[in-house]
């Protein structure tokens, strides 16, 4: 397998490093019956990863113009915030690992997330990652969301690296179509489902679990 000399990777949380989408998945569609909204289980799946201004505008066109996007997303937060009271923040097999073998390595490492960076700090300290990373980019630092380019681009900026140095690990649609547009190389970690044949032209690699990230990567060794 063709490895690349890569100085950044660049990692979504939820879905990705923590394995908190699926608590998303269910806190959706609680929130909108919540208001009178009938939704099937698996309606959010297409949500993972959108940001502003992509959300507010397919739920207005999927429920009318009158829907009030904020007051659902609100009470959606405060379910998620139970349940992660209730049930923790699990991570993804290999999270701590990767993150430790990439600086152990010499290499750059960036969370890149639909988070606002207050919730992401709370997050990260309380699963004590938040010192893994080199910058921590959210959502609320860039006019548009996922999966517009612009959070990549940012982070890329921020790592003062061209997006072709960098790996971009994500699990969802939304976050593989952001990446591919900054120009960062594609791994997705497949979560809730499975990459189809448009997304994974996008994609650099398809991997199964976030240490096979280690085997795309040509370190450089030094001997003393």
């Amino acid at each position: 397998m063709d490895k690349m000399r890569i100085k950044a990777v660049l990692f979504d949380l939820d879905g990705t490093l923590t394995d908190t989408e699926k608590y998303y998945q269910k806190a959706w569609p609680e929130a909108l019956r919540h208001f009178g909204y009938e939704v099937s289980d698996d309606f959010a799946l297409e949500f993972r990863s959108l940001g502003r201004p992509f959300a507010p505008l397919r739920f207005r066109e999927m429920f009318g113009e009158d829907f009030d996007y904020q007051a659902v997303r609100e009470y959606r937060k405060l379910l998620v915030e139970d349940i992660i009271r209730e049930n923790g923040i699990p991570l993804k097999p290999g999270a701590r690992q990767i993150l430790g073998w990439l600086r152990e390595n010499g290499i750059l490492t960036a969370l890149v997330t639909a988070n606002n960076f207050g919730r992401a700090e709370r997050y990260l300290k309380k699963i004590d990652l938040f010192d893994c990373f080199d910058k921590i980019i959210c959502a609320n630092m860039v006019e548009k969301g996922k999966p517009a380019p612009d959070i990549y681009a940012y982070a890329c900026r921020e790592l003062k690296l061209d997006p072709g140095e960098t790996f971009a690990v994500e699990d969802s649609p939304n976050g593989v179509t952001s990446a591919y547009l900054a120009g960062c190389n594609v791994i997705m970690v497949p979560d809730l489902t499975e990459p189809d044949e448009e997304l994974s032209r996008k994609l650099y690699r398809r991997v199964d679990e976030l240490m096979d990230i280690k085997d795309l990567i040509n370190v450089k060794r030094t001997t003393g």
